[in-house]
Parts: structure tokens; sequence; C-alpha cells
């Protein structure tokens, strides 16, 4: 089990929370909850309700749509955060390619750290607009 000190650590390697003062990322810290995947274990499912955002520890994880292979991500990366965003389905199926350590935030919690932060919502941005360049670029 993680420490709130380890896991803010965790937090400021992450785009999200990268301009947070470290006193607001212990506070966001405490709201986090920490969960093991084994490889080849589900995180999420295409096309599910979501309602939790997904902060790679360590491990990597395998993202589809359909039966294709749109990104492989690690650890300081995260994944949920457009359903949680926009309360859609899921839009791809994410399982652990290994082992992984994910430190997880529901979304009541993440809207109340991103109306108190505008920095988290400006990040959220920052790694949205990365997948759509990425994706783009693979299309």
């Amino acid at each position: 089990m993680l420490t709130i000190v380890e896991r803010v650590l965790i937090l400021k390697q992450i785009d999200l929370f990268r301009n947070i003062p470290g006193s607001e990322l212990a506070e966001i810290a405490r709201i986090t909850r920490e969960f093991t995947f084994e490889s080849g274990e589900v995180l999420m499912n295409e096309g599910e309700l979501g309602d939790v955002l997904y902060l790679i520890v360590s491990g990597k994880v395998s993202v589809t749509v359909g039966d294709r292979e749109v990104a492989e991500l690690g650890a300081s990366q995260c994944v949920g955060e457009m359903a949680i965003l926009d309360s859609e389905p899921r839009s791809a199926t994410v399982t652990a390619k290994e082992k992984v350590v994910a430190l997880v935030i529901g979304r009541d919690d993440f809207y109340f750290i991103m109306h108190e932060r505008s920095e988290i919502a400006e990040g959220i941005i920052k790694v949205l607009t990365r997948r759509l360049r990425r994706q783009n670029q693979n299309a």
C-alpha cells in the first residue's frame, strides 16, 4: 500500500497534476484508491459506462478499439479521462499487459478537484490533445 507521500510523488509525475503544489497534491492523494491488476486483466471495457480515472503507477496497459491496439500506456500516464468527463460509454478497452498498479479517482472527486484547480483541467486538455494528434497521425 502506497503512503500519501508516495502518492504525491507519483501524482507530481503525471501531466494532469504536474503544476499543482505538493500541499494540494496531498489532498488529491487522499482521495485516490490503489488497485492492482494482473496481466490480462481488463481495467475497462469499450462501451461500458465509466466513472473512474486510472493513474498508472507501474506496469503497462494495452488500449484497444475493437480488435485493434491503438496505444500502449505505462507509468505516469492515465486512462479513463474521456468517460469521466463526458459520462459517455468508454471509447476503448484497456487491458493490463503485465502487472499494473494504478491509483483511481472517482468522477465526483475528480470534478471537485477540477473545479478547485484549473491546472487540472488544463492538464486534461493537454492529454486529450496529445492523444488526438497521435490518433490522427496513425489514421
